[in-house]
């Protein structure tokens, strides 16, 4: 059986006959054209940079932020069970695999978009309402459910909820596109896509190796992450026990933030500290040097007055036990200016984590409560996905959970 067929057979018959176009028009990739494209691959240092896709875990998780990214959500179309599921995942883990090389997919249309891998990932993970559509809710890892309400949520449908995700990560937005195309393709004979979601950080090279990234309100963002390769990570992270397919596998919870900049822009520099409660240069904490410097909530000022308010970001977010803490990974994303001149911005913002009751939701519960920032940020979106674990040469994403 030839490779084609056999994603045909995958696929369905629907996916079958857009596997025959896609073979039929790679025919006409000739040799010329794929000797000029392998020439760009080795010439460029950012198509060049390759994450590996085998392992443990899933990649696009433990890793410094690409500068491009999209969500991608979807949820099952009526029939879809879960044998069709295991032949979905066959499809994406192939094509993920490829496409994270630098390589096109199988039956790919359009090769020559395959440049090189430009750090290409992507993330499989599934919702909440997909464990319960197939009867797989004894799979679903300890604490896994969808969010509780939060009273600063102004959550939007078409923004929020999903069967599944794929989120897919590059430093070239040709790349990117191009493999989402790609996957959403490998999908529809499964999935409707519900939502797609678009961001960026900043461009390869303007940020210092190891220097944390600024989102659009000025703010360094991501101090009190666990380093990426150390124990804390994997301890914070990656599920350790549970059903086999997600052991190595992590909770992602997703928000879509909205940020009011035109009031925001109006403030002044203490009191935009103030409300974060670290300096606005260094991103240090109040009253301290460096980034990095211990926070001191006890200091008081001369007159008395806690140099951390009450109110500030940094002290409602600060944890309040060792386990209380998760990995955060956000990105910004812009999607145009109102007539009246206001942008619409904000950050689409990710936490990666083991339990969702001890780490996520007691501190979304404090930041509800009085955290200021909320006058300025709102929750329009949001979604939890269970991410399976990795895989390794031959396997399947998520075949334990599906066979």
């Amino acid at each position: 059986m030839s490779k084609v067929s056999r994603r045909g057979f995958l696929a369905g018959a629907s996916a079958s006959a857009g596997a025959i176009v896609g073979a039929s028009a790679g025919a006409w990739f000739g040799a010329d054209q794929a000797a000029a494209a392998a020439e760009i691959k080795s010439q460029t240092a950012v198509l060049k940079r390759k994450e590996k896709f085998y392992g443990a875990h899933q990649n696009g998780i433990e890793l410094e932020l690409q500068t491009f990214t999209n969500f991608v959500a979807f949820d099952l179309l009526d029939g879809v069970d879960r044998a069709a599921m295991l032949r979905w995942m066959s499809l994406l883990t192939d094509d993920i695999a490829r496409l994270t090389q630098g390589d096109a997919a199988l039956a790919d249309a359009q090769p020559q978009l395959a440049l090189g891998p430009a750090r290409l990932t992507a993330t499989v993970g599934f919702g909440p309402a997909m464990f319960e559509k197939l009867g797989l809710e004894h799979q679903m890892p300890d604490s896994f459910k969808n969010l509780p309400a939060f009273k600063i949520d102004a959550l939007k449908s078409e923004f929020s909820g999903g069967d599944v995700l794929i989120h897919v990560s590059a430093d070239d937005p040709i790349v990117l596109s191009h493999a989402v195309r790609r996957l959403i393709t490998d999908s529809l004979g499964f999935a409707s896509v519900r939502w797609s979601q678009q961001g960026f950080s900043n461009a390869q090279g303007v940020v210092p190796h190891g220097v944390r990234q600024r989102n659009l309100m000025g703010q360094v963002d991501g101090t009190d992450n666990p380093g990426l390769a150390t124990d804390d990570f994997e301890n914070l992270v990656w599920i350790n026990d549970g059903p086999n397919w997600i052991q190595g596998g992590t909770i992602m919870v997703f928000r879509r933030i909205a940020m009011q900049l035109n009031t925001w822009d109006q403030l002044g520099r203490v009191e935009k500290e103030q409300v974060i409660g670290r300096t606005l240069d260094t991103g240090a904490p109040l009253g301290k040097a460096n980034e990095t410097d211990v926070i001191d909530f006890d200091a008081v000022d001369a007159n008395g007055l806690k140099v951390i308010p009450d109110f500030a970001h940094i002290r409602r977010a600060h944890a309040h036990a060792p386990g209380e803490r998760f990995f955060r990974r956000p990105f910004n994303y812009e999607t145009g200016v109102s007539a009246d001149g206001n942008p619409d911005v904000g950050l689409l913002w990710t936490a990666y984590q083991r339990n969702l009751d001890t780490q996520f939701i007691p501190v979304q519960r404090r930041l509800e409560r009085f955290d200021l920032l909320n006058k300025w940020t709102t929750p329009i979106g949001s979604a939890v996905f269970a991410i399976a674990k990795g895989v390794q040469p031959g396997q399947v994403l998520a075949a334990e959970l599906f066979a």
